[in-house]
């Protein structure tokens, strides 16, 4: 399996619901914040462009919960780089709850499709996705770069 980007995070009392458990749009943000991240770790590049014209769209995300977790549970989300077109790419992720004793279970897989665009709000046109993220994303592809 490929390497992947790692973002670890605490759960926080604000993110469950009232029966103790994480409130689902928790991990769809976790998902986006583990992209904003990557992109300030390791392709500060990319933020200059954003700063610029360019434009991640997010196209489409999805979720599947395999166990529950709850307040302090502490997780590692794991990025990694599934597909690469000219002008979009998508993610996989992985929440792995982490126990004190270094084991790990899954709880969870998303997926997050991204389209890039460029030009002003009113006339957005698809963009090549910029050299200096493929080259971010290569420790983080395994396959998806031979494609």
């Amino acid at each position: 399996m490929s390497a992947y980007f790692e973002y670890q995070h605490t759960v926080g009392f604000e993110e469950t619901n009232l029966v103790g458990n994480v409130y689902y749009v928790n991990y769809l943000r976790w998902q986006g914040r583990c992209r904003e991240m990557f992109l300030k770790q390791e392709a500060p590049a990319v933020l200059a462009e954003v700063q610029d014209d360019l434009k991640l769209f997010t196209l489409k995300v999805d979720c599947e919960f395999f166990a529950e977790i709850t307040a302090f549970d502490e997780l590692s989300i794991r990025m990694r780089l599934a597909e690469l077109g000219q002008t979009q790419l998508e993610f996989t992720f992985d929440y792995v709850r982490l126990a004190e004793d270094g084991g790990e279970t899954l709880v969870a897989r998303g997926r997050q499709r991204i389209a890039c665009m460029r030009g002003p709000n009113t006339a957005t046109v698809p963009s090549l996705v910029p050299d200096s993220l493929v080259q971010a994303l290569a420790p983080y592809a395994g396959a998806a770069l031979a494609a």
